[in-house]
């Protein structure tokens, strides 16, 4: 007796039997791309918007970004390795009953350099305001800072012409000043002409060989103002008559040494001083973590503002999703007449809306990253990237599909199949 072959199935009993087995994923996502090239211009326009969000998400994150790196690279220009030590109180009653305040000394900062590690340049600094004469009876109110060589390098000062006094110039006690440039402009009109001009103090000739500025403008925030002259510390102690500081500089080889050492250069100078006086170290490691938080809460206010386009295109995905239900009422009537469950028709629809949420989400992130990307390629300008703002982006376009994919469908998955069948 012959083996009887059981005759293959038709084309309509293959799409029976799809219709009532459970759907791979695989099938809803060929669906879904089906249904995009059928309504191209009308998908294309939908994930316009995401495209838009998307690429806001990257770009105000490369520009927040951007405004950290460039805050924080000017106060790093300050001194990030700086250690400004000063003088806040606190006096030593003699014999005869008179009180001196009890200041540093040069001792204090050699007693530092010697035991504190990681000290690359150090620097004293004395205060002489004087009217200095500029000559033909015009005189001029000037702050004279005495200060070391070192000074230049721990303030990260920008010669502008001239050059800074040296070592040389320092211990021969040679009568030479640099002056800062809103100075030199005011008596001067340039920078180039104050060089080797001459500057009357206490009757003696001063020559300008410098004209500086500092990193960053500080607006008369530090000891450097619109009229600061700086000369060697030899020489303006010769004109103060005494060897007592209220500020001492010191920098650092590391910037993650500073707060350390801050804490040991105080414990120094107190054993050094009586107990009642008041000295204080100040240092730029606390304002720059501040400013980081502050650019960060900045930036995440920023992505949450561009993040709003996203949600505005959601709304447009919902719509566009609604009218795509209601189009293909009768397509779901059959797919449900054949024994499609609710939940794959639900699948179907809420694929589709990730479908356009994530296709939009990823040609705006391309297109987001290409802008920054093409400036550190083919400009000098390092432009930060954001390694999460990718992520958030893509993450915010799923989600965004999900979200305003589920109205549109649920209701396809509510339909009933008899009413759908007899829709015109």
């Amino acid at each position: 007796m012959g083996i009887i072959t059981p005759p293959k199935p038709s084309s309509f009993d293959r799409t029976l039997q799809s219709a009532r087995s459970t759907m791979m994923f695989s099938e809803v996502v060929r669906l879904a791309i089906d249904s995009f090239r059928a309504s191209k211009t009308r998908f294309l326009l939908t994930m316009l918007g995401m495209v838009i969000g998307s690429a806001s998400i990257i770009l105000v994150a490369t520009l927040g970004s951007t405004g950290k790196e460039y805050a924080i690279d000017q106060l790093n220009s300050i001194g990030p390795n700086k250690i400004e030590l000063q003088y806040g109180g606190g006096t030593i009653t003699g014999p005869d009953g008179t009180s001196t305040e009890d200041n540093f000394t040069l001792d204090d900062m050699q007693a530092v350099n010697d035991r504190i590690p990681g000290i690359v340049a150090s620097s004293p600094m004395l205060e002489y305001p004087d009217n200095v004469s500029l000559g033909g009876g015009v005189t001029k109110m000037t702050m004279l800072l005495g200060v070391s060589p070192e000074y230049r390098k721990i303030r990260g000062l920008i010669v502008l012409s001239g050059r800074f006094f040296d070592e040389y110039d320092s211990s021969a006690r040679e009568k030479v000043a640099v002056i800062v440039e809103p100075f030199a402009q005011e008596l001067y009109g340039s920078s180039e002409a104050a060089v080797g001009k001459s500057i009357s103090i206490k009757g003696i000739p001063f020559t300008i060989i410098g004209v500086f500025k500092e990193s960053i403008p500080t607006y008369g925030q530090s000891e450097i103002s619109e009229h600061t002259m700086l000369v060697p510390y030899p020489v303006l102690r010769y004109f103060k008559g005494t060897n007592s500081l209220k500020e001492i500089f010191f920098m650092m080889r590391d910037s993650s040494m500073v707060e350390s050492s801050k804490d040991s250069i105080l414990k120094i100078i107190r054993s050094r001083h009586y107990s009642n006086s008041i000295y204080t170290a100040q240092t730029l490691t606390g304002i720059i973590d501040s400013m980081r938080k502050i650019a960060d809460m900045l930036e995440i206010v920023l992505i949450l503002g561009a993040g709003i386009t996203l949600i505005v295109s959601g709304v447009g995905i919902m719509n566009s999703m609604l009218a795509n239900v209601q189009a293909r009422i009768r397509e779901i009537g059959i797919r449900k007449a054949l024994g499609a469950t609710s939940r794959e028709i639900r699948l179907q629809f809420l694929t589709e809306s990730v479908f356009i949420s994530l296709s939009g989400g990823l040609i705006g992130t391309i297109l987001g990253l290409s802008l920054p990307l093409g400036l550190r390629m083919f400009t000098p300008f390092k432009i930060p990237i954001s390694p999460w703002s990718p992520v958030i982006a893509l993450s915010t376009s799923v989600f965004v599909g999900v979200l305003f994919g589920t109205i549109p469908a649920n209701r396809a998955a509510r339909l009933d199949p008899v009413e759908t069948l007899k829709y015109e």
